[in-house]
């Protein structure tokens, strides 16, 4: 039977119920309800959604030495990062799967594999089979986030078939590394995903020059967050409000097609689910004259090479 060439998707533009994993996780679940309920296969989630964006940083003393209230937060914000390991995704598993539905959804990981206490910035995605198929953790946090966020490594470099397509997805600044990008154009990505914690400045630019490179669909999904959205029981509220903008992040969410144009332009300051449905055809035409891994590449001049070890700093025999 000939496959149907067209994916119908979903983009979360919401923001978290800060620094509360339960509660963003409920919104999550909220949102994947709804675009099942619109016949969406795929639904995709901003950065570090789950349980939000290290927004202190850059509005506190963030960089304070042995600060207490530094401490104080970031321990905060441990607690309510997720561990894959202890089932903290299971009934996202069990809603993609029962929704025939898969997910990319951002969050933040406090993995066991690395001794369970730091943090990374992981992009995780969900077939609709309800299997994690890969949790790609953030190769370089960027400025202020090296503060609360490890770098993670390239185990998470992987793309996953999804009806005719073939999906791939970076976090935020790591779009910008042409290199990572490269390793999943390699992999035949052409339905690409890139996570942001929020700014039309950030998706108006790479989101069209990503499209153009590759010649592949890029959608970037943004979270919003408002000074109104931190929850009263965030620790010394009163000291990240002092210096707290309005809005700190504006959504952005945009999508743009093969030929590096705009299918939907970005979005600020809408919450809820944005809808399009993407053709694999275009793909096809647009390969046509520019493949940057296949008939445009010289690989007996230029190549790559991918480490996807998942790296831990202790081997038990």
């Amino acid at each position: 039977m000939p496959v149907d060439p067209k994916l119908k998707i979903a983009l979360a533009q919401i923001s978290p119920v800060w620094l509360d994993k339960a509660a963003t996780l409920a919104k999550v679940k909220t949102s994947i309800l709804e675009a099942a309920k619109a016949d969406a296969e795929l639904i995709v989630f901003g950065e570090g959604l789950v349980p939000g964006y290290p927004w202190w940083l850059s509005i506190t003393q963030a960089s304070a030495w042995d600060d207490r209230i530094q401490k104080e937060i970031h321990a905060h914000y441990a607690r309510n990062a997720l561990q894959i390991e202890r089932d903290d995704l299971s009934e996202i598993q069990t809603l993609a799967k029962k929704n025939k539905l898969a997910v990319y959804l951002g969050i933040i990981e406090r993995p066991l594999d690395r001794g369970g206490h730091s943090l990374y910035c992981s992009l995780v995605f969900i077939n609709s089979e309800g299997k994690i198929c890969s949790v790609h953790r953030k190769l370089q946090p960027t400025y202020e986030e090296r503060l609360t966020w490890s770098p993670g490594d390239g185990h998470g470099l992987q793309v996953h078939p999804l009806k005719e397509f073939t999906v791939g997805g970076l976090n935020c600044w790591e779009n910008w590394m042409p290199l990572a990008r490269t390793a999943l154009y390699g992999l035949g990505e052409n339905l690409h995903v890139a996570v942001w914690p929020g700014a039309v400045r950030n998706t108006e630019n790479i989101t069209r020059m990503i499209a153009q490179e590759s010649r592949s669909f890029v959608i970037s999904v943004s979270s919003l967050m408002r000074k109104a959205d931190f929850p009263t029981n965030t620790p010394h509220l009163d000291y990240i409000l002092e210096n707290c903008p309005d809005v700190l992040a504006d959504g952005g969410s945009c999508i743009a097609g093969p030929n590096g144009k705009w299918i939907l332009e970005p979005q600020a300051g809408k919450e809820g689910l944005l809808f399009e449905t993407l053709d694999f055809n275009r793909v096809l035409e647009e390969r046509q004259n520019f493949d940057a891994v296949g008939h445009y590449s010289r690989p007996d001049v230029l190549k790559l090479g991918v480490n996807r070890t998942r790296l831990k700093s202790v081997d038990y025999e």
